[in-house]
């Protein structure tokens, strides 16, 4: 059987129409569709009648949750400048490195903030909402000092709110070397004030000891520079509540103190700083410091009558030339032809022969 071939030809526009009626015509309305919630035809039924949005529109929004996002980034990350109340900081949340303000400098940097404002923003800690102080002070101390008491002179409203970076909360040994690395890079510290910082954030268990104290506070610093700061903690540890004008030690005499603290001289020190002498300055305080020195380094035999505390005296001696000390550390000397040898054994560092090789060289220097 031979089957012709049809011709098929395309429907005109009148048929069209016509098709396009029939189909609206037996199409029922749109319900929910079968398994379908009706929350789900309700958005189904919102997003087909949403106006479609051109290509600029959308990449405006993309724009928006993108800056969005970078700023809680910057928020979360502490990047972010705010301007938070004055009476919500608390200011003491860590002991602060420096002994005292310099009046001087205080007034400087209060006519600098009241002429040009704070170029740079104090660090907080955010404590919660609950705190009674919502902000603890990391850093920027004398700043936040300088617009407290400009805010005293103008009185409320010009200098109620300073402008702070907020930090996510810090472990305590954190927060202590950030602070020293800012007054470190910004106004250099006085060799006690390092000193006492590294007893201080000890004590306060920020860290397990001095030793680690300094090696993470000062930890950019030299090794030589670290030993001098081990030898102002001690002086602070030791005179550190009797010396009116330790912040004015220089190093040389600091270095000179803590060599004779060693030798067991704390008694004769503290002595002469109880005479009931007054002290006015620096120089008159050193003077009765340095007539101790020279009790406890020229003579010897004088020290002994003393009554220096036990704890410092070395211990079982062997004979003249054998030591025996209580870190473990045994010393021998010797003699040649051009002088004396001293011969130490046990652990012993680099950082404590630095310290050393510069407690000898003091204790040979005259005062």
């Amino acid at each position: 059987m031979v089957r012709r071939r049809e011709r098929i030809s395309a429907p005109s526009a009148d048929e069209l129409n016509r098709l396009e009626e029939e189909f609206r015509r037996e199409t029922p309305g749109r319900g929910p569709l079968p398994g379908m919630a009706p929350i789900a035809q309700v958005a189904a039924e919102t997003a087909s009648t949403a106006p479609v949005q051109s290509p600029e529109d959308r990449a405006k929004a993309a724009q928006v949750a993108s800056d969005a996002k970078r700023y809680r980034q910057a928020d979360e990350g502490g990047l972010l400048i705010r301007e938070i109340p004055l009476d919500a900081i608390e200011i003491d949340l860590i002991l602060r490195d420096r002994v005292q303000l310099n009046h001087e400098e205080l007034s400087e940097l209060k006519a600098s903030i009241a002429e040009s404002g704070m170029r740079l923003p104090i660090e907080v800690v955010d404590h919660g909402e609950g705190a009674a102080k919502r902000y603890g002070l990391i850093s920027g101390y004398r700043r936040l000092r300088a617009v407290q008491a400009l805010a005293a002179d103008v009185g409320q409203g010009t200098y109620d709110h300073i402008k702070a970076l907020v930090r996510a909360p810090m472990e305590t040994g954190a927060a202590f070397a950030a602070m020293v690395e800012e007054n470190e890079v910004r106004a250099d510290l006085s060799p006690f004030e390092r000193g006492r910082i590294a007893v201080l954030s000890a004590q306060q268990g920020a860290f397990a000891s001095v030793e680690a104290a300094v090696d993470v506070l000062f930890a950019h610093a030299s090794k030589a520079k670290r030993s001098k700061v081990r030898s102002f903690a001690l002086v602070y540890e030791e005179l550190g509540d009797m010396l009116l004008f330790a912040d004015e030690l220089s190093e040389k005499r600091g270095l000179q103190l803590a060599q004779a603290l060693r030798n067991g001289g704390e008694t004769l020190l503290r002595e002469a700083l109880d005479t009931g002498a007054t002290v006015e300055t620096a120089d008159q305080e050193w003077a009765l410091l340095a007539a101790a020195l020279e009790q406890i380094v020229v003579s010897p035999g004088a020290r002994a009558k003393t009554g220096r505390p036990k704890k410092h005296q070395p211990t079982d001696w062997e004979s003249a030339d054998v030591l025996h000390t209580t870190a473990g550390i045994t010393i021998r000397k010797q003699r040649d032809q051009k002088g004396f040898i001293l011969k130490l054994e046990g652990n012993l560092s680099d950082d404590l022969m630095q310290s050393l090789m510069q407690e000898i060289s003091m204790l040979l220097s005259k005062p």
